[in-house]
């Protein structure tokens, strides 16, 4: 019995070492992947194909920009913000000599104003050297739109929503609830704008005028940006259809928003023909999940407990943030 318990803790102290060994090993490797080494190998996002090329090495990359535009990370999250993971993508899909063109999958319904703005100067980057088409699935408004004008071809289905030209800011007057539960906000401030969109009291005159014209001048931005993009004339869009309103697929299409109707294999056919490669393959990018990524995993894991929302729809799955600005339909400003 003695032999045979001293065998077991033998054993088991040496697959105790095997592990340990394999683990640095491993981080090792995924250091030395992360390191001052810059040749194109390291890629950042494995390739899947969707569609094989017809004896062609080019390639037609498909990006995907789901979900609300952010620079924030969900909970418990390892990898970067959506703008670092999209820029990312963009730079290998510059890098790479036999991606001929790229094609961005959208089905956002717009979000912050900077990450929106950040994403389009990134994708304006990359267009000036691929060509690169913009296919929006279910919905692409608001921000979604302003990073599409960044395109060279802008395509979505007759029943897409698009479109929301507009600029949205919102906070909450709770100044009644307070007095019925016997609750007083006591402020201490340096400049009489220091506290506002305060919710506990109703905003002066001054302040509402200031925060307008914020919202105006961001406004402006994006209005010229789709004038230019869409060579439009800005006065008629600020007259017309760029009053926040949200449009068909259809109707984007008939108000020259969009370059084309029809369906994510147009939208291929199209970035083929673009980048003159109409052989090519059809891959779709996907982050890499390396063993760095899975330690921070565990380590973040044991920092932040895990939460599950389990409620469905706009008013849920995007929570504004009183005082920020946001390009998005005013259904989701809640």
């Amino acid at each position: 019995m003695k032999k045979s318990g001293c065998l077991s803790i033998v054993l088991f102290a040496a697959l105790g070492i095997s592990l340990l060994a394999n683990l640095i090993l491993l981080v090792s490797l995924g250091f030395r992947g992360a390191g001052t080494a810059k040749g194109f190998t390291e890629k950042k996002f494995s390739e899947t194909t969707l569609i094989p090329g017809n004896e062609s090495d080019d390639k037609i990359a498909l990006i995907q920009l789901d979900g609300l535009i952010s620079y924030g990370k969900g909970a418990g999250s390892v990898e970067g913000s959506m703008v670092e993971s999209l820029k990312e993508a963009f730079q290998q899909a510059e890098r790479d000599p036999k991606v001929k063109a790229v094609v961005l999958s959208v089905d956002s319904p717009g979000g912050e104003v900077t990450a929106g703005d950040t994403i389009y100067h990134a994708l304006g980057k990359l267009t000036a050297k691929k060509p690169t088409v913009i296919f929006i699935n279910s919905i692409g408004t608001s921000a979604a739109y302003y990073i599409a004008c960044a395109g060279s071809w802008i395509m979505c289905s007759d029943t897409s929503f698009t479109g929301s030209i507009g600029v949205i800011i919102s906070t909450l007057n709770y100044k009644e609830l307070f007095g019925k539960i016997g609750l007083q906000s006591v402020i201490f401030k340096s400049g009489q704008f220091k506290d506002a969109l305060n919710g506990a009291r109703d905003l002066t005159e001054e302040e509402k005028t200031y925060f307008q014209a914020l919202v105006m001048q961001t406004y402006d931005r994006f209005l010229n940006i789709v004038a230019n993009s869409r060579h439009l004339d800005a006065s008629t869009l600020r007259q017309g259809i760029a009053d926040g309103r949200v449009l068909s697929g259809r109707d984007a299409f008939n108000a020259k928003l969009i370059d084309q109707l029809g369906y994510i294999e147009d939208a291929f056919d199209k970035a083929r023909a673009l980048g003159k490669a109409p052989g090519a393959e059809i891959v779709r990018y996907e982050k890499r999940n390396s063993l760095a990524h899975l330690l921070r995993f565990f380590e973040s894991s044991e920092k932040s407990d895990i939460q599950l929302d389990l409620n469905v729809g706009p008013a849920s799955s995007v929570r504004l943030e009183s005082g920020r600005l946001y390009l998005l339909p005013s259904f989701y400003a809640f």
